[in-house]
């Protein structure tokens, strides 16, 4: 299958050699993503090297008449980065990072990898709030919110934001920050990739120690309602340091946490979970906080068709528990818990576009293959296991949505906020220019 719009002919000399075409040397490595179900083909990508290259695609999307997808990390599991028969904006070449030491500052280009952000501040003993796989993007995780294994102790990577650079569907060129435009402000802080293509970003950074610690105790699944419940209560008081985590992988049970700080305190927690039962197996690794960022990374890289489901979880009641364990074999989807509250939970619900501060817990349910003739029964085995746990739920993180389209945006947002945000896609995109992303529609528009 190849790409059926077409670029004017016209408009190829403004762009030198840059704009890649099917056939082209790099076409189809930029327009593959992390999840390998995803097999598109745009009209074109265009790698930008500048705020001047991003104005020029989207002008060029606006004149072609083509959706535009917006790429950096491409870990979307949806995808929505490769437009079918649209133009990439590739930010990949934008991926610089400088750090300021004495003003606690990282400016940070849009094409960035956390990777990068996190070995730039760590030279200077700093980091700030970034996801746990150092091969995601910067820009999607930041627009979406924004967990990571600092986020109890210093807020969500969007709670880190002093300032933006955006690109808007008109081709201008804003700074947004809480003095300058803080309406747009409000919505960058969660709202996604619907306001424009944001080029650059301004983070607050924290002293973080160079080392961590991570603790696993593996449980049987079959016994493991009552450890679970035991680790639910210790999660929910835990110092903000640590980060409670379940995951549930075939008929195991993993339950730790990962603790970022002074390691004096870290290991009060692992004797309280030593305390809950009998693990059949312990792992307990003091590791640096770079390693730490590392540790989820793909190996498979970009050759796993992958699926999943998400839901916060405001508690998790014994129902829930027993839920997440019936019926688990091999073939089961992968579940992870993470806890949130701490300086999440203290930013005002109403001071950011990012909703449900509130929860305690997020839960995804995840599958990876390699086979396509498996992908409808993957899929629904995924589906299955969240539809238990959609009873407890308290609504959706966006950077989890999958294939949810509508429904999925309004249980990501609250019915006030969902207003607010198509007010702000009113005054800046009226015409859904950025549309692939989880859509705030705008006014009069289906």
């Amino acid at each position: 299958m190849q790409a059926t719009n077409e670029i004017p002919t016209r408009l190829y000399p403004q762009l030198d050699d840059r704009l890649r075409l099917p056939g082209d040397r790099g076409y189809d490595e930029a327009r593959t993503v992390w999840n390998s179900m995803v097999d598109r083909f745009p009209a074109a990508v265009f790698p930008c090297a500048g705020v001047a290259d991003v104005r020029a695609a989207v002008r060029l999307a606006r004149e072609s008449n083509l959706e535009i997808g917006v790429r950096c990390g491409g870990h979307n599991i949806a995808g929505l980065s490769v437009p079918e028969g649209g133009l990439m904006i590739d930010l990949r070449p934008m991926c610089s990072v400088t750090i300021d030491r004495g003003r606690r500052r990282a400016w940070v280009q849009g094409g960035a990898l956390l990777g990068v952000l996190d070995r730039a501040a760590q030279a200077h003993g700093l980091a700030t709030t970034a996801g746990n796989v150092s091969h995601t993007g910067v820009g999607g995780l930041a627009l979406g919110g924004g967990m990571g294994w600092l986020a109890r102790r210093h807020g969500l990577t969007c709670d880190n934001v002093v300032s933006y650079t955006l690109v808007t569907a008109e081709a201008d060129v804003l700074r947004v920050s809480a003095d300058e435009r803080p309406d747009l402000f409000w919505g960058l802080r969660g709202g996604g990739g619907n306001f424009g293509v944001v080029t650059g970003f301004e983070f607050r950074l924290h002293p973080v120690a160079s080392e961590a610690l991570s603790v696993e105790l593996s449980f049987v699944a079959d016994e493991a309602a009552e450890v679970i419940a035991g680790w639910r209560e210790l999660a929910v008081k835990a110092p903000r340091e640590a980060t409670f985590t379940a995951d549930l992988s075939g008929g195991r049970v993993d339950l730790g946490y990962v603790w970022v700080g002074d390691l004096r305190q870290a290991t009060v927690p692992l004797d309280e979970l030593r305390a809950l039962g009998r693990p059949t197996a312990e792992r307990v690794e003091r590791l640096s906080y770079l390693a730490l960022q590392r540790r989820d990374d793909s190996a498979q890289g970009h050759a796993v068709r992958r699926y999943w489901k998400g839901h916060y979880l405001a508690d998790l009641p014994d129902d829930a528990i027993a839920a997440l364990l019936a019926d688990r074999d091999e073939s089961s989807p992968d579940v992870s818990l993470q806890t949130y509250g701490g300086a999440i939970a203290e930013v005002a619900d109403v001071d950011s576009a990012f909703s449900h501060r509130g929860a305690q817990f997020e839960y995804v349910a995840a599958m990876g293959w390699v086979d396509a003739d498996q992908d409808d029964d993957r899929r629904e085995m995924t589906r299955r296991h969240a539809a238990r746990i959609e009873p407890f739920a308290c609504g959706a993180y966006v950077n989890a949505l999958s294939d949810e389209g509508a429904s999925g945006v309004r249980r990501a947002y609250s019915a006030a906020k969902l207003a607010r945000l198509t007010s702000l896609k009113d005054a800046y995109d009226p015409d859904n220019v950025f549309h692939l992303n989880h859509n705030i529609v705008p006014t009069g528009r289906s």
